[in-house]
């Protein structure tokens, strides 16, 4: 089991970035060390799920995702886990409420790329999410704008942290969320799973971190 355990310390600041990562992308990687600078975290562990229900087609197998993220990730606090197998949970905020039960004493904070941010209102339960754990949310390449006028970002304004108090999010009790800048890299899993079977790349930008 592959499952990030080992960041998951008593008193310990944990990201958690969640997706099918289908494939691992250097974005990943990215983003992670990003929030780990800006969010004052001391881990992210990517939760790999078994699917996404906002996509229509299954990803490739478990196994054959775990083991691409595992390969790709060369920092020591950025850890891989497929502990959602383990819990039998689908949505984020059934996988929140699971591990905030089972490690109270970790600082939990889901960390997200702007484009979730412009569809957060279509997750399930999306305000348990944000009433659970603080949300760090980086900025993706031309969705700056959209996800700052987003539904959740308007109906949880009161709740935004500046930018410039960004490292102490991840000590701090929800509702919290922070939106930050990030340097870019125009890199996606849709990108690359078309790439390996042979297509054409899409002509807009693809935006970094896409899972």
């Amino acid at each position: 089991m592959e499952d990030g355990r080992a960041l998951f310390r008593p008193g310990a600041r944990v990201g958690l970035l969640g997706g099918s990562f289908d494939p691992p992308h250097e974005g990943h990687l990215h983003l992670s060390c990003e929030a780990l600078k800006r969010f004052g975290l001391d881990g992210v562990v990517w939760l790999v799920s078994p699917a996404n229900p906002l996509k229509a087609h299954a990803p490739a197998a478990m196994a054959v995702r775990l083991a691409a993220a595992k390969d790709l990730i060369d920092h020591p606090r950025i850890a891989v886990s497929d502990i959602e197998v383990e819990l039998g949970t689908c949505y984020t905020a059934e996988t929140l409420a699971a591990l905030t039960g089972m490690f109270p004493q970790v600082a939990f904070t889901w960390l997200m790329g702007a484009d979730n941010l412009v569809q957060f209102d279509r997750w399930e339960d999306w305000q348990q999410i944000l009433d659970l754990v603080p949300v760090g949310v980086l900025a993706r390449p031309g969705l700056r704008g959209a996800a700052l006028r987003s539904r959740a970002a308007r109906i949880y304004a009161a709740a935004r942290l500046p930018a410039r108090d960004s490292r102490a999010l991840g000590g701090m009790r929800p509702p919290v969320w922070c939106f930050v800048n990030m340097p870019m890299r125009s890199v996606s899993s849709s990108a690359l799973r078309q790439v390996t079977a042979g297509e054409e790349a899409p002509d807009a930008p693809v935006k970094q971190g896409e899972t």
